[in-house]
């Protein structure tokens, strides 16, 4: 099994309220993918980070192995959402591994 974790942070110049609405379309547009794609086994995203984070939220998933993993990162459905990530966060940090 593979895990990919991602951890972003938003734009700047998002007020409090674009934050909030942002982190709720891409927790709920990423989590609709469970049972969609092939070899996704879990996806879970946080949007409650403590104020210690370095981070405004994470994604955390598991997968069948790296095939999957690929699969799902050009699969039509996890585009869609990616694109509107891209749109509201300034970085990303990403580690895949297997356990």
């Amino acid at each position: 099994m593979v895990k990919h974790i991602i951890i972003w942070e938003f734009n700047d110049e998002l007020s409090g309220e674009e934050r909030a609405s942002a982190a709720c379309r891409i927790k709920r547009e990423l989590e609709a993918l469970d049972g969609v794609i092939e070899g996704l086994r879990s996806i879970k995203v946080y949007t409650d980070m403590l104020p210690s984070s370095n981070g405004d939220m994470l994604l955390d998933s598991s997968f069948d192995d790296a095939a999957a993993l690929a699969y799902y990162a050009d699969h039509p459905e996890h585009i869609k959402v990616k694109q509107y990530i891209s749109q509201v966060v300034k970085s990303r940090k990403c580690t895949d591994f297997e356990i």
